[in-house]
């Protein structure tokens, strides 16, 4: 299967990766600055090392049939460990390196922090991860994209599947008090009241990075819940299921897409298996996220991580319009993004007003014998 991004066409099958090094600019201008934003280092970085990988694959493809219009893609990788203290400065670094357009960030919270320096600069970002509504739906951010569905797609889809598919009805909603988290949670509470079907017998909040979780899980069980909605991070999540399982809880564990990731896995061990995720559409029926997964073994040896395709789509999506717009301004790019479909791991995507690409959305995915499996 060929991708096109108009002269230049590149094999999406099984193309060697020629070089994984990225050159660089001999002076300003010579080169497309792409940048790559989110957890590099810490506890998520098995969120943002994927989007790395994914950028690498695309533009080292791109740069040996010669680039873009005459001009090589250099990538600047900066690492923003998903917090927002950090989101900034990483941001302003991008910003002051020349960066034309960047791929991130990852976190919901750190994206907010970074947002408006890049919207000062007039650069546009695209993230293949941050799910928070008020980044495409408040209209604060007209230069952020995504290929995720927001949290307005996300929490129903959570709470449709625990009470229409699981059969549960009485639901505690945890989360993290996050920039992420807590919305989540609190548009499930909301769904959730408004559907009538369900009852929230407990709604809290945890801090995040703490030691112990038992209190909570104490919590959980005299709610006497069926069911724990969770809003947050795989570190806190693995936390929780493995107190619930030393302490016999039968409750079912839903949580969302920042859980889907093989770290929970490994952390949480046994007290993984049946925990069960939102997380993006399963695209194994998509010739060229088949394809892009062959290429990331290939290449590094290894399986791709979380929000690999979002990532490679959107740096597909993000160079097909500096190609096609010859331009690297964000209201030339803006104009390609939202009027033409391009070809990517996560369907043919373009973009609505707001910044959110259509056609994409949520599956629900379970632990089974310690691996992600999609839930029919």
């Amino acid at each position: 299967m060929k991708l096109s991004l108009s002269g230049t066409l590149f094999s999406v099958a099984a193309c060697a990766v020629i070089a994984l090094s990225v050159p660089s600019a001999s002076s300003a201008g010579d080169t497309i600055k792409f940048g790559v934003a989110g957890p590099h280092s810490g506890d998520l970085a098995s969120y943002g090392l994927p989007s790395i990988n994914a950028a690498k694959l695309v533009i080292d493809k791109i740069n040996a049939k010669g680039g873009i219009n005459g001009k090589k893609i250099e990538m600047l990788v900066e690492d923003d460990v998903c917090k927002p203290e950090i989101a900034t400065n990483t941001a302003t670094k991008l910003v002051s390196d020349g960066v034309d357009v960047v791929l991130g960030h990852i976190c919901s919270g750190a994206t907010k922090a970074a947002m408006p320096i890049y919207k000062d600069a007039g650069i546009l970002v695209m993230s293949p991860s941050a799910t928070s509504d008020e980044l495409t739906l408040s209209g604060d951010y007209p230069n952020f994209f995504r290929t995720i569905a927001p949290n307005a797609a996300q929490s129903p889809a959570m709470v449709d599947f625990a009470i229409n598919k699981l059969g549960f009805t009485k639901i505690a909603v945890i989360h993290d008090k996050g920039d992420y988290g807590k919305p989540l949670a609190e548009g499930a509470k909301k769904y959730i009241e408004e559907g009538g079907k369900a009852k929230v017998v407990l709604f809290e909040g945890i801090t995040p990075g703490a030691m112990d979780y038992s209190a909570i899980v104490q919590k959980i069980k005299k709610s006497g819940a069926d069911v724990v909605i969770f809003g947050g991070y795989h570190p806190e999540a693995s936390k929780i299921v493995t107190i619930m399982k030393k302490k016999r809880l039968k409750t079912a564990f839903v949580s969302d897409d920042g859980v889907k990731d093989d770290t929970f896995i490994k952390v949480a061990g046994k007290a993984a298996e049946g925990v069960y995720t939102a997380g993006p559409q399963d695209n194994s029926t998509n010739a060229m996220a088949t394809d892009a997964k062959k290429e990331h073994k290939a290449a590094f040896k290894k399986d791709p991580g979380a929000f690999f395709e979002g990532a490679y789509a959107a740096t597909i999506a993000m160079l097909n319009a500096i190609e096609k717009a010859d331009s690297t301004k964000l209201e030339d790019l803006k104009k390609v993004l939202q009027t033409e479909k391009v070809a990517t791991p996560v369907g043919d995507v373009s973009f609505d007003k707001n910044g959110d690409a259509i056609g994409v959305g949520f599956s629900m995915y379970v632990v089974k014998d310690g691996k992600y499996v999609v839930v029919k």
